[in-house]
């Protein structure tokens, strides 16, 4: 007669007293490391329950439930080494802050601050003063404000100008950003009413005049993310909006989108409109991120006439997009390198990796590649030009040039490699191309740089020597 195999699941009290188990009471709650127990025990029950054979092994059962606890207690938001080469990756967070920025925002987290209190005269200030003069400086405008991000800003600034009439909008403009908001919804929200001229490919000042009527309250001209129109086309440049907006007496709103400070052509990246050009051309509001090509943490940004900067921070709504102190400190933090565009440009990680010349992304490539040669278990590690962008709706129609380490290993495929560095910790987002990994090394940190070589031998079955 068989013996019952449900006898060979051990008493949840026995496996408690395991030894590996009584060594980490001091990491775990007695309950948490309990249910992992249960957890596991109800996973061989159902082993039996299908007719499979389970091994009367509790060390084999107290490991899996160490790494059971080991995955629960890790944080779903994770550290990830971008080697993709996008820059303003949106789906890794976009741009990377600075050392001091980050130290700003922890320092701020982690105490209290002036975040509403002027230390001078002992009383109560606004938020906003503490970014405001910096904002100032880098758009040129006579005021400045900021909410939690540029839909945001965009909502609010329609509220204050144009609630319950028209905005004037370019049909070619209508675009929809990331996460399926399209620009027609936010009018909507906003109170606003849309009003389209000319067409998807062509629109002209004319176009824009015949539609201003009793009932119009702004002009705005919208920056199209990563869309772009090629061929027959033509737009209407901010200063001719400008000047039509000023005989008419009605406003004109700039959304310029991924908030370029520094001149990008110099580079060899055009296309940007920088976040100047709106506020001097005479714009009454101009719109703009602080987590793309600023190189700061996720803002919108609403710089223009004094004005309109009063009006709009009193609307009750300013209240729900305020942003938090960790925000604000790491913002001033942000605008502060800004003084000195020498020290922007080297302290600004979106800054640096977009102007890195491709000799030192070269250098850099051939020095990562030979260490890789050294790991018996890749097949082929070969240093390749190749071409990334920027990302995050900036600069979509520019791709910038770059130095590749293109991977292969004996015992996985592409997919499956990319797959384990994906799922690794800390976790490694390449891109896979021509049957390889390919690792660009313009979105990695010097400092991650040991971490993604033992994350690919890993990924590789290779031994790790030390």
């Amino acid at each position: 007669m068989n013996e019952n195999p449900f006898r060979l699941l051990p008493a949840v009290a026995i496996v408690l007293e395991h030894p590996q188990l009584v060594a980490v009471r001091g990491d775990y709650a007695h309950e948490t490391i309990a249910t992992a127990v249960r957890a596991e025990i109800d996973a061989l029950r159902q082993k039996i329950v299908v007719g499979e054979t389970i091994a009367n092994d509790v060390d084999a059962l107290v490991s899996r439930v160490i790494a059971r606890l080991a995955e629960d207690n890790r944080s779903t938001i994770r550290t990830v080494i971008n080697a993709t080469g996008i820059v303003l990756h949106t789906n890794l967070g976009r741009s990377p802050m600075a050392e001091s920025a980050a130290l700003a925002a922890y320092e701020a987290a982690r105490g209290y601050l002036n975040l509403e209190l002027d230390l001078g005269t002992g009383k109560r200030s606004s938020r906003q003063d503490n970014v405001r003069d910096g904002l100032c400086r880098i758009t040129g405008a006579e005021s400045a404000t900021c909410v939690n991000n540029c839909a945001a800003a965009t909502v609010i600034v329609l509220r204050t100008l144009a609630m319950g009439k028209e905005v004037i909008v370019s049909r070619g403009q209508l675009i929809e950003i990331g996460g399926s908001f399209r620009i027609p919804d936010i009018m909507t929200v906003s109170g606003a009413s849309l009003r389209e001229v000319g067409t998807t490919n062509i629109t002209r000042i004319g176009d824009y005049a015949a539609a201003i009527g009793p009932n119009t309250g702004a002009i705005m001209r919208i920056h199209t993310s990563n869309f772009r129109v090629r061929g027959f086309t033509k737009t209407v440049g901010i200063e001719a909006l400008v000047e039509l907006g000023r005989k008419q007496n009605i406003a004109v709103i700039d959304d310029v989108g991924s908030g370029a400070v520094v001149d990008f052509a110099k580079y060899g990246l055009d296309g940007e409109p920088p976040i100047t050009e709106g506020i001097r051309a005479g714009a009454d509001v101009a719109l703009f991120s602080g987590d793309k090509l600023l190189g700061g943490p996720q803002v919108g940004i609403i710089a223009g006439k004094k004005s309109w900067i009063e009006r709009i921070e009193r609307d009750p709504m300013m209240r729900a997009l305020r942003l938090d102190k960790m925000t604000l400190a790491a913002l001033e933090a942000t605008l502060r390198l800004y003084r000195d565009p020498v020290v922007a440009l080297r302290e600004i990680p979106t800054l640096r990796m977009l102007t890195m010349p491709l000799h030192e992304l070269r250098t850099r490539a051939e020095a990562f590649a030979e260490r890789l040669r050294s790991v018996s278990a890749l097949s082929s590690v070969e240093v390749h030009d190749n071409i990334a962008y920027v990302g995050g709706g900036s600069l979509p129609d520019e791709s910038l040039p770059t130095v590749v380490v293109a991977v292969t290993a004996h015992h996985h495929s592409e997919s499956a490699m990319a797959t384990r560095l994906r799922t690794a910790t800390p976790a490694v987002v390449g891109r896979v191309q021509d049957a390889c990994v390919l690792f660009d090394l313009r979105t990695v940190f010097d400092r991650q740089l040991d971490d993604l070589f033992t994350a690919i031998c890993r990924a590789a079955d290779a031994q790790i020597l030390v």
